[in-house]
């Protein structure tokens, strides 16, 4: 069971690190709209995979929120 959980969340991680890869570039050409189309699209993945990190790995949540506060001080 959990080895699909750790498969599933890979995977969602995965596709959000390409998802953010992906962005529109800034040059002469830069569309506002599809900025925000990409925008969104990486917003909603983040979400998914915040919220399923919560729903399948509360343990590892505090473990999670300690790393980030480091990272971010």
């Amino acid at each position: 069971m959990m080895n699909k959980k750790f498969d599933t969340c890979i995977k969602m991680m995965r596709q959000l690190v390409s998802d953010i890869q992906g962005a529109p570039y800034p040059s002469e050409n830069f569309e506002p709209e599809l900025y925000r189309i990409w925008y969104e699209h990486v917003q909603k993945a983040a979400v998914e995979c915040f919220e399923y990190l919560d729903d399948n790995f509360p343990q590892e949540r505090e473990d999670f929120d300690k790393t980030l506060k480091k990272m971010f001080k």
